[in-house]
């Protein structure tokens, strides 16, 4: 598409890159005036939310590395190119919360009200993530002759399969976090107990990760395989989508008012 979306001069503005930028405010903001409503210091969740996203740009790096490892052993400067694409979202998510953990606890904050605080700007910013992996090529789909097929033509186009009609898979997990947004942004002010939001967001947004997968071109790598042609990603999704439900289900169970002994 437009890998590229401005020059001046010695100086170039990748989408990618922008649009990253623009969903890490996106997230930021959206937290924060949540964690006014809610009662947060305010300042402490946006402190927080620095932290994470310095975390989550270096684990979805470092993951991103670590699974195409030999692509960077011969320019190894490579890996500090985040403008270029390259970032796997679980990796920054697992960093993100073991920091998130730590910061919640030195600082005294109520941690499952701190991660729906969190949880409500996450999937709009992953929104914006992923039209940046489509402007700029990345995380392709498989060759299909649907008619909204997209074929990747720039030269500058990150994606290995150039010239080829292919699922729009990055628009297709955009416009679904789209609608996990909406779930969540809706549920934060009916929530039945603290964490319901945060369960929420994991259940789905797994769970659509998971779905998107399978269309996913096979080039792209996203570690290895481990059963048929399920890569590590997927898996991933998979045990985060059965843990959260299983959590949401045990939380409805308590949550559930006992009948009353004599009623039918």
């Amino acid at each position: 598409m437009y890998p590229i979306l401005l020059r001046l001069g010695p100086v170039t503005i990748y989408t990618y890159g922008f649009f990253l930028a623009l969903a890490f405010l996106t997230a930021i903001f959206l937290s924060c005036r949540e964690a006014r409503r809610v009662g947060l210091p305010v300042e402490t969740i946006y402190n927080l939310c620095f932290s994470l996203i310095v975390a989550a740009l270096v684990g979805s790096r470092l993951l991103h590395v670590i699974l195409n490892f030999p692509d960077f052993v011969s320019q190894p400067l490579k890996v500090f190119a985040l403008w270029e694409g390259g970032l796997v979202f679980y990796g920054g998510l697992i960093l993100a919360l073991a920091v998130a953990w730590w910061y919640i606890r030195r600082n005294s904050l109520p941690w499952r009200t701190t991660l729906d605080t969190l949880a409500v700007g996450v999937p709009l910013g992953q929104c914006l993530g992923r039209i940046g992996c489509f402007m700029a090529g990345c995380c392709y789909g498989r060759p299909t002759d649907l008619p909204w097929a997209v074929t990747f033509t720039d030269p500058e186009a990150l994606g290995h399969a150039k010239g080829i009609p292919l699922h729009p898979t990055q628009l297709y997990e955009a416009f679904l976090l789209l609608a996990v947004f909406w779930v969540v942004y809706r549920l934060r002010q009916r929530r039945r107990y603290e964490g319901q939001v945060a369960l929420t967001y994991f259940f789905l947004a797994a769970w659509v990760r998971f779905a998107v997968e399978f269309l996913r071109h096979p080039e792209d790598h996203r570690g290895m395989f481990l059963y048929g042609e399920m890569p590590l990603t997927q898996f991933i999704a998979l045990a985060i989508g059965l843990v959260s439900g299983f959590l949401l289900w045990r939380q409805r169970k308590i949550e559930r008012p006992s009948a009353v002994p004599g009623e039918a």
